[in-house]
């Protein structure tokens, strides 16, 4: 796989051929199903973030890596199978998307994709629609967990470049809507993840986003306010070739210890 999305006229062609995944989610937001049965793209099976892509919160922080065995039961339900390949797409920009994307490499499938520009992108495209639930054939997905790398919270200080996904004044410390410390884990560099998208709502090329991420050096770590949208800075860094790691609680991890330092600038 050279590329880790796929534009709409692409799944066009290739539907019917890869098993495709609804993950409409939004921070604080209704859940997406009713919004998958209203429309949906014709064969796709939803998969919900809270439910299917991440285990209960705790001390893992907000949205831990579910369980292996979970993750292989939902993918299965949704139809996910070793040998085919899957597309994933949101209404987010892609940020629950990369989300699922990640979570199926990390799970050693090596050939899923995001769709570039989403549920939007699909609907402008004229993309055919259907409605209501759909039942997928069960899949044989196989979860081989620990596929791609990701880091403990005592990983963290030894991260050659530490990203932090968040929005500006998150990582500032200047405001903190969720978690109950501000700031940022000392050391972290700031691209948010609106940096990854163009003014269209779809991905920067990959040469714009080699400017974006100029400067990174040694091995690279992402982390955000709880993994979600961490995984929307490794896909596109992904698209330029760098293999980065997800550090899984990110911040919400990382303020549960209050002996874990903090900065604010």
């Amino acid at each position: 796989m050279s590329d880790p999305l796929i534009s709409v006229a692409d799944l066009r062609d290739l539907r019917g051929t890869v098993t495709v995944l609804d993950v409409r989610y939004r921070l604080g937001g209704p859940p997406g199903a009713p919004e998958f049965e209203a429309g949906h793209v014709r064969g796709a099976s939803y998969v919900d973030l809270e439910r299917d892509l991440a285990a209960a919160p705790g001390n893992r922080g907000r949205h831990p890596l579910p369980e292996p065995e979970d993750f292989q039961t939902a993918m299965r339900a949704a139809g996910v199978r070793g040998d085919r390949p899957v597309v994933v797409y949101d209404d987010w920009a892609g940020r629950a998307a990369a989300r699922c994307w990640w979570l199926l490499r990390w799970a050693g499938h090596d050939d899923a994709r995001v769709l570039d520009g989403g549920w939007a992108a699909w609907l402008t495209a004229g993309g055919p629609r259907e409605v209501g639930p759909t039942r997928p054939a069960p899949g044989d997905l196989v979860v081989r967990a620990g596929s791609v790398p990701v880091l403990r919270p005592q990983d963290v200080p030894a991260a050659g470049t530490l990203v932090d996904a968040r929005a500006p004044g998150r990582y500032r410390g200047e405001v903190e809507p969720v978690d109950p410390v501000a700031g940022h884990i000392p050391g972290a560099v700031n691209v948010p993840t609106e940096a990854n998208l163009a003014a269209d709502g779809l991905f920067r090329t990959p040469d714009e986003l080699r400017e974006v991420y100029a400067g990174l050096s040694g091995d690279v770590a992402v982390y955000c306010g709880s993994g979600v949208t961490a995984c929307h800075d490794l896909l596109a860094l992904e698209r330029i070739g760098v293999h980065a790691s997800l550090y899984p609680g990110s911040w919400s991890e990382w303020v549960a210890d209050p002996q874990r330092p903090v900065e604010t600038s």
